[in-house]
């Protein structure tokens, strides 16, 4: 997937300026796909408007140069749908955490429990932002199952990591994330 089908993705749930597709990706329904800087968002729009794939209107702000509103247009959609008729590339996941367990002989027990506890509170708060994504009212079909495959996820990574914390600590196995 590049920045472009991101784009489309998000004006499909409604119009939106640049800082506002780039809030939904950081922070809204969109933030566990792709990265997408500002450097490449607005570019990618300039390139979508080009093409007849979306629309633009200013809307007028108080102290402040008018913001751009994009839309998403029939032919924008028709392009998203083809854009994601593909099968796609193998998830690649990168961790800072992963390489630091990867390379634990070099860090004191103490160290390694703080980062596996830190690692178990941001499953956690990732957990918590998917039941409240969850609670509420989604316009895409796919929401639920997105935040389904997430629970899981995320619920087997907490209970594999609290069984190792467990385990190094040398204590009783806390229990189960639900």
């Amino acid at each position: 997937m590049n920045v472009r089908t991101l784009c489309l993705g998000v004006l499909t749930m409604g119009e939106a300026s640049g800082y506002e597709i780039k809030k939904e990706i950081e922070e809204g329904l969109f933030s566990h796909f792709i990265e997408a800087s500002f450097g490449a968002i607005y570019p990618a729009l300039t390139q979508l408007l080009a093409e007849g794939l979306l629309t633009v209107r200013a809307e007028e702000q108080t102290g402040r140069p008018d913001k751009k509103v994009y839309a998403i247009t029939e032919a924008g959609r028709r392009a998203l749908a083809k854009a994601i008729a593909v099968i796609p590339v193998k998830d690649k996941y990168k961790s800072e955490f992963l390489f630091q367990m990867l390379l634990q002989q070099f860090i004191s027990p103490d160290a390694m429990l703080a980062a596996i506890d830190k690692q178990i509170a941001d499953l956690r708060g990732d957990l918590a932002k998917i039941a409240e994504c969850a609670s509420a009212e989604q316009p895409l079909a796919g929401a639920a199952f997105v935040a389904q495959y997430g629970h899981v996820v995320l619920t087997a990574s907490v209970n594999y990591l609290e069984h190792k914390r467990a385990e190094l600590a040398g204590g009783p196995r806390v229990a189960a994330a639900e």
